[in-house]
């Protein structure tokens, strides 16, 4: 086992190192899916798969790390702490669960450090059938002219703007608003897209390449900014299914703490669009599916909205001043990780919990 911070990298090409090279050293085999564009500093990007456990396993965990490209930060120091980790290794093997390594699933986003996949879409919004009429979300397309004006930082007639309309709604509406997933404005911010994106159609040949075999199936998601800072929600990330969320909170909930729905309003959440999870029930319609995102909190969530709508401008503005660039960047890194070692330690022993917890929710229901 290494040490906690030991995990944890700074770069995306150091995570992926990290990463290929923890696998290495466990044994396991690496499939690469190469990005077809490069990273932040020209490195090589990819979407790594590695499995622990017998490939025709009817058990399956699936960990996966940056759905949200700079939310990998945390979810890498997990896979790759998890990797070097016998006990938990040893758990999972004895209990007949295969466990799945998705390091990097938006590896653009990561290194770039931005949220968004290379086509600008959030891919947790992406999972739709696209021949099919997508949702309109009105209450977005009256906020996205303020969400990016054409000056950074917002003007005060901006921020004046944005605060009757909270006034006017609340501040959960306006979460709601910005969050749930729009498909009609392709620069603005949680785009779904128009069609599926690389890293869908990656995660989708990963599944029919790794999951078919599986009969019961378990994906934990890792996430960040939303919630407290260092607390882990677990937040319920199956279709509305009454038996799948028993289960779920028979794992992963107790009573002081049970697993959060978007479809009751008790998550931090707000109801979203176009779920990665839906890719589960298409490409493994045979296996028994139980998921969570494992939600860690960093700061105030207004504030990560401050940092997504940053980004989003520093993109439309690449002849941003560099100290200004700088800035956002920075502001990005702090909305979706908090550098510390007492963040880190909360992230490694939550997420390991969770993992055990899966463990033996699978072997249970088998």
């Amino acid at each position: 086992m290494i040490a906690v911070g030991e995990a944890f990298s700074s770069r995306y090409v150091l995570a992926r190192q990290q990463f290929l090279q923890a696998c290495a050293s466990a044994g396991l085999g690496v499939r690469s899916h190469a990005h077809p564009l490069k990273g932040r500093d020209g490195e090589e990007l990819a979407m790594d798969v590695a499995l622990d456990g017998k490939p025709d396993a009817e058990r399956l965990l699936i960990v996966t790390s940056a759905c949200h490209g700079v939310e990998g930060y945390c979810g890498s120091g997990v896979q790759i702490f998890a990797l070097h980790d016998d006990e938990w290794r040893g758990k999972a093997r004895d209990q007949g669960v295969a466990v799945l390594y998705v390091h990097a699933l938006n590896p653009h986003g990561f290194s770039h450090g931005r949220r968004v996949t290379h086509e600008n879409v959030d891919l947790n919004r992406n999972f739709f059938d696209f021949d099919e009429p997508l949702p309109v979300n009105e209450p977005y397309a009256s906020l996205h002219a303020l969400l990016l004006p054409a000056d950074w930082p917002p003007t005060s007639e901006n921020q004046v703007a944005i605060a009757a309309w909270i006034d006017q709604h609340g501040a959960s509406a306006f979460q709601a608003a910005v969050t749930r997933g729009q498909y009609q404005f392709s620069n603005g911010l949680f785009f779904g897209g128009n069609a599926p994106t690389w890293s869908n159609k990656t995660f989708r040949d990963v599944l029919r390449t790794h999951a078919q075999s599986a009969r019961q199936l378990a994906w934990i998601d890792l996430h960040t900014g939303l919630g407290p800072n260092g607390i882990g929600e677990r937040i319920f990330s199956c279709k509305d299914d009454k038996a799948a969320y028993a289960r779920a909170n028979a794992w992963w909930g107790s009573r002081a703490a049970p697993v959060t729905s978007i479809y009751d309003g008790s998550s931090t959440s707000a109801f979203l669009t176009g779920l990665m999870f839906n890719a589960v029930y298409e490409e493994c319609p045979r296996a028994e599916y139980t998921g969570i995102a494992l939600e860690y909190g960093t700061v105030p969530v207004m504030e990560v909205m401050g940092a997504l709508r940053a980004d989003h401008w520093l993109h439309q503005h690449p002849e941003a001043p560099a100290e200004l660039a700088a800035s956002i960047r920075a502001t990005m890194l702090e909305a979706f990780y908090t550098d510390s070692d007492a963040w880190r330690g909360q992230i490694i022993s939550q997420a390991r919990q969770a993992m055990f917890q899966a463990v033996d929710g699978l072997a249970a229901t088998a």
